[in-house]
């Protein structure tokens, strides 16, 4: 495969910014090989500067439901920037899209736009910390919930220990009010909440882990969280950046019926264009300013065209009962490797959760923890990731990363990727 223009623009990437990339996991470094550069992409595939085609199963870290350059959306974000694309002032579109939102998420009452999941992560745990006059936040090993100081910690030296700087710059001021606790250990929560409940703000959490590979929760798992933090008095923030209008039209607290206090959301509910939000009840969001103390501002919040792009998304999705599709597309998929999977049983585990999918490299049969995954053979997985290329399979560069089916994806592509897994699974294992 001819890469030679991806090479010369990562040449000169490298000497312009860090790595030659704007975010660290596109360079590469954890399955090696020079990071494509993509100029295009319709439907569900890519194509790099080369002109080599793939069949993307990135979509831009799953925002982009309907697939790239969705006509629909396309059309919405270019009738947007004909009437401008940037005012700093109220416009009727972030009106038109909170509504859309808020009648999805049964937990959002009120929603105040932002520009990234991070941000919507920094003022959800402002929002809890102002509502409840609590300081300290518990979050799970293994859940990313962007870069922000206060999350960016690690667990200590053992269960439901005080985080600790997990990135140099963060000070362990940042990391002191952050505990850590393990994803799918009811036990070791309900041990923070007995010893610190009076200062605990919130519990935030993917409900649905998708940062560290796919870690599916166990049965009533989520509703146990929920209790917990009903019994102490600390709020229950779901970040669904990832999960929401992915797993279902109103997220992971849809599918598994489990209302958070507050949630986030990211940029698919922008079609895939720079947006976050966060939302919660009247009671809570009365806090947020103007109408109360806790600060929060941005002067591209409620982006014209971001905004236009999530309406003309969200709409589309209910034309075309996206989720319906997705949940055929995924059986349809479930099919195809089945046979795979029997085959690797044993050294390798294909999950799938509604549309997001995973492939681990693991003698293991289920994935209950972030230790699992840390222990999967990410060597393999590298090697594993060259071959699809190799076979016009785009994945994301990581073996702790998922996959994502979009509306797009055809028949075709699904038994495409089926063979291309078949043969990459085989000279990964060197067979």
């Amino acid at each position: 495969m001819n890469i030679a223009r991806s090479i010369e623009l990562y040449a000169r990437a490298s000497a312009l910014m860090p790595g030659g990339v704007n975010s660290p996991v596109r360079a590469f470094k954890s399955v090696g090989g020079t990071p494509l550069f993509i100029a295009k992409g319709t439907g569900s595939r890519v194509y790099d500067e080369d002109g080599n085609a793939y069949i993307d199963y990135c979509m831009s870290w799953g925002p982009l439901l309907l697939g790239h350059a969705d006509d629909d959306v396309v059309r919405a974000i270019a009738d947007a920037a004909r009437d401008g694309t940037s005012f700093g002032t109220p416009n009727r579109r972030e009106v038109e899209i909170a509504e859309l939102v808020i009648a999805r998420f049964p937990a959002v009452d009120k929603v105040r736009f932002v520009n990234s999941g991070t941000e919507a992560v920094m003022s959800a745990i402002r929002l809890a910390r102002g509502f409840t006059g609590r300081d300290k936040i518990v979050k799970f090993d293994g859940c990313y919930h962007g870069h922000a100081d206060s999350m960016l910690v690690a667990a200590g030296s053992g269960l439901a220990t005080f985080g600790t700087p997990d990135s140099a710059g963060v000070t362990e001021g940042a990391a002191r009010d952050t505990i850590v606790v393990p994803f799918n250990d009811i036990d070791a929560l309900r041990a923070v909440m007995d010893r610190d409940h009076g200062s605990i703000a919130a519990v935030i959490m993917e409900p649905v882990p998708c940062n560290y590979g796919l870690i599916p929760p166990r049965d009533g798992y989520l509703r146990a969280v929920r209790e917990l933090c009903d019994r102490f008095g600390a709020l229950l923030i779901f970040d669904e950046v990832i999960t929401g209008l992915r797993l279902a039209p109103g997220g992971a607290q849809e599918r598994f019926d489990v209302r958070p206090d507050i949630t986030t959301l990211g940029k698919i509910i922008g079609g895939g264009l720079p947006v976050g939000a966060y939302g919660a009840s009247t009671e809570i969001m009365a806090k947020v300013a103007p109408d109360g103390p806790v600060y929060q501002a941005g002067t591209l919040s409620g982006n014209p065209l971001a905004m236009a792009a999530g309406i003309a998304t969200m709409k589309k999705i209910d034309a075309l009962n996206a989720y319906d599709l997705l949940e055929e597309k995924g059986r349809r998929f479930d099919a195809l490797v089945a046979p795979i999977a029997d085959e690797y049983r044993g050294r390798a585990l294909i999950l799938r959760l509604g549309s997001i999918v995973c492939t681990y490299f693991t003698e293991r049969t289920s994935i209950e923890s972030v230790d699992q995954v840390r222990a999967c053979d990410m060597k393999r997985f590298a090697r594993y990731h060259a071959e699809m290329l190799r076979r016009g399979i785009y994945l994301a560069p990581s073996g702790y990363e998922v996959g994502f089916l979009a509306t797009a994806h055809t028949d075709d592509d699904l038994a495409d990727t089926a063979a291309a897994m078949r043969e990459s699974l085989a000279a990964a294992f060197g067979s």
